[in-house]
């Protein structure tokens, strides 16, 4: 990570058994327990060249610890001049077709060069304090590999009734996904709570305490070549972090080219040669968010938005078909 701090330690006879978050505490002085603790929770301290989430972890003898404590981010993101396909606007809010690769809002890796910060540019100053100064107008997000429709507030009253929108569930949402083979049966619902993979912090999954009520429902389209892959409409009853990517992948149907859930070699060897030169040069989730709908703010009227596939995943169709 550019410009981050690496701290290194051996675990001696003083610290066996110790706690992992204390230990580090009293080694590194410049780093208080609260912020150690943080640390260690977003995985940015390894054992043994293995990530440790758990601030509670008890020490063995000999163990190498590191920490990676990265940049500082400014008190407040920046605007920044960065083109938006604007899909609808008002004096309430703005609807967004977002591109893949494009992050949502500022945090650790992702200083800049966000939605946020475009958005900022885009409307000025009125965006300033709504939901947060790190995270102004947000009300939901997509994934920086998921293209699609997103709404940001432009004042506190729109914030306010499109949260409890959210809240509710009274937000229509759904997606297309290209997935691994074809989903039986062809319609259906995926039930589980979602929570962080104790294993790999950049990762969620279904767990089976803790976590977050997930819901989702599914349904078949388009199946392509010959089984390997099928296209499905996925409908979001809640909207937990990465919760399609997750759920589809419960069910052994991962998204393809998804970089975290998906089993690249698996579907390689499933798909036709002709296609694999498509599935292997899409960089991203082949994931869309094609429709959103909500109830206006200000008039109550009921509003919905829908976008094409982008060309990407568009080729990775066409490829998967033979170009029919």
């Amino acid at each position: 990570m550019v410009g981050s701090k690496q701290f290194h330690l051996t675990v001696g006879s003083a610290e066996i058994r110790r706690r992992l978050d204390r230990t580090l505490a009293d080694h590194i002085s410049t780093l208080s327990r609260t912020r150690l603790k943080t640390l260690i929770q977003a995985g940015l301290v390894e054992i043994d060249a293995k990530p440790i989430t758990d601030p509670a972890y008890r020490l063995s003898a000999a163990e190498k610890i590191s920490v990676t404590v990265p940049p500082s981010e400014p008190a407040s993101p920046m605007p920044q001049p960065i083109p938006l396909t604007v899909v609808y606007e008002d004096d309430d809010l703005i609807v967004i077709d977002k591109p893949a690769g494009l992050v949502v809002h500022p945090g650790p890796g992702n200083p800049d060069r966000t939605l946020v910060n475009a958005l900022l540019a885009h409307c000025g100053n009125s965006l300033s304090g709504i939901s947060g100064v790190r995270r102004p107008g947000i009300v939901h997000r997509l994934d920086k590999g998921t293209s699609g429709l997103l709404v940001a507030a432009k004042n506190d009253a729109a914030h306010e009734h499109l949260s409890i929108l959210f809240r509710k569930h009274r937000i229509e949402r759904a997606y297309k996904a290209i997935v691994f083979g074809i989903p039986s049966p062809p319609r259906g619902s995926i039930a589980g709570n979602i929570g962080r993979n104790p294993g790999n912090r950049k990762k969620m999954a279904i767990v089976t305490r803790g976590g977050k009520t997930a819901q989702t429902k599914y349904c078949l389209q388009q199946v392509f070549d010959h089984g390997a892959a099928s296209l499905v409409i996925c409908r979001l009853t809640t909207g937990r972090t990465h919760q399609i990517r997750v759920h589809m992948a419960s069910i052994g149907h991962p998204v393809l080219s998804d970089p975290l859930y998906g089993n690249r070699r698996a579907i390689l060897a499933r798909v036709s040669p002709d296609a694999r030169d498509h599935v292997r040069a899409l960089p991203r989730q082949a994931l869309h968010a094609y429709r959103l709908g909500f109830s206006h703010p200000a008039t109550g009227a009921t509003m919905t938005f829908n976008s094409n596939l982008p060309y990407d995943i568009y080729s990775l169709i066409e490829g998967l078909t033979g170009g029919r």
